[in-house]
């Protein structure tokens, strides 16, 4: 049976005074809870939280496959809109302390704070999904080649326009975004030039509601609609939702991102009209990490999933997207390409 314990923001510093309050004996906070031999694992979700039919939800299906699988019991924290790296930091200690080993971080905003709290924790590993910056013994950093994966979704709305004018919609504009932006138009150029890409940015650091807001990747893939786009490829997490809603009622093509948004049940209304989805394999990610902590051989430094090893891909769940067998063998040339070492994709605009 899954469990699975989910801890809101709300409550955390009264979470983590009752759990100091029985840090008794002298214990430091590198070996506070390491006398449970439950085996125990924490997620501390991105801007937009679980549900977001995309990256956070994508973590939790490889902490719901520790669950089933390697016996852990999983916990899981939510953001707060607009909240300080303190938060996060609070967060991560007080998983830490409860004696969940790995704690992952899911985004790059968890950076600064994993980079303090491991320190503290150094008998606990911690994971970070999409930042190499901050390394540590104890850190994992598990990262993706998103631009191999949007360049092969470049090809494929290059193929499928017949207004020869696509769109990218990022959900905020930061360096790992714009990998996702440069791949798509990199892609779409090599395979035809005369397309047009529209790129458009929702938020700008320090706000990332852009990752959480859905109304505004829908005025933004209502904007690029009437600027003739008819292919939507939107990096936005909860907002890309917004945008693949206003794609798929006015009857165009919306390409999805990090999960095979296809299949997701909150989008099902929409489905019809993903043609495909820029995946990363964050869940099997998330459950390599907790599999090698209980193997005895945590991983450690970069940790990166790129097209040569299924890492990142495009999905095929979508029937009318593997009748266009044009289409099809353009993204498998490309992907052998790239590869092979023949196209390198840039990771900027």
């Amino acid at each position: 049976m899954r469990r699975i314990t989910r801890i809101t923001t709300v409550g955390l510093a009264s979470a983590a005074l009752a759990l100091s309050a029985t840090a008794c004996g002298g214990k430091t906070s590198s070996d506070a809870g390491s006398d449970s031999k439950e085996a125990k694992t924490a997620i501390a979700y991105d801007v937009g939280g679980r549900g977001d039919q995309s990256f956070n939800d994508a973590a939790y299906a490889g902490l719901a496959k520790a669950e089933k699988e390697l016996g852990y019991k999983g916990t899981e924290a939510e953001p707060s809109d607009g909240e300080a790296d303190a938060d996060k930091v609070q967060r991560l200690t007080t998983l830490a302390r409860a004696g969940n080993n790995p704690v992952i971080g899911v985004g790059f905003a968890y950076a600064p704070a994993i980079e303090k709290v491991a320190a503290k924790f150094p008998k606990t590993t911690f994971g970070i999904i999409d930042d190499a910056s901050k390394t540590g013994k104890n850190i994992a950093n598990m990262v993706f080649n998103e631009e191999q994966g949007s360049y092969l979704a470049g090809v494929a709305a290059a193929k499928v326009t017949k207004s020869k004018t696509v769109g990218f919609i990022g959900g905020v504009e930061t360096p790992l975004i714009k990998k996702f932006q440069a791949g798509f138009e990199q892609g779409v150029k090599d395979t035809d030039p005369s397309v047009k890409v529209l790129p458009q940015y929702l938020t700008q650091p320090p706000n990332y509601e852009g990752f959480s807001k859905p109304d505004l990747g829908k005025a933004a893939a209502q904007g690029q609609l009437d600027k003739k786009a008819d292919v939507i490829y939107a990096a936005a997490g909860l907002a890309g939702s917004g945008s693949i809603e206003a794609t798929a009622k006015a009857g165009k093509w919306a390409i999805g991102v990090d999960s095979d948004q296809y299949n997701q049940k909150g989008l099902a209304a929409y489905k019809g009209q993903i043609l495909t989805s820029v995946t990363k394999d964050v869940a099997d990610s998330v459950f390599d990490l907790i599999k090698s902590v209980k193997d005895g051989k945590p991983q450690s430094g970069e940790v990166r999933y790129g097209l040569d090893k299924d890492g990142v891909g495009l999905a095929d769940s979508n029937p009318a997207f593997t009748k266009m067998t044009d289409v099809i063998a353009a993204v498998d040339k490309a992907k052998q390409a790239i590869i092979d070492g023949k196209v390198t994709v840039k990771t900027t605009p």
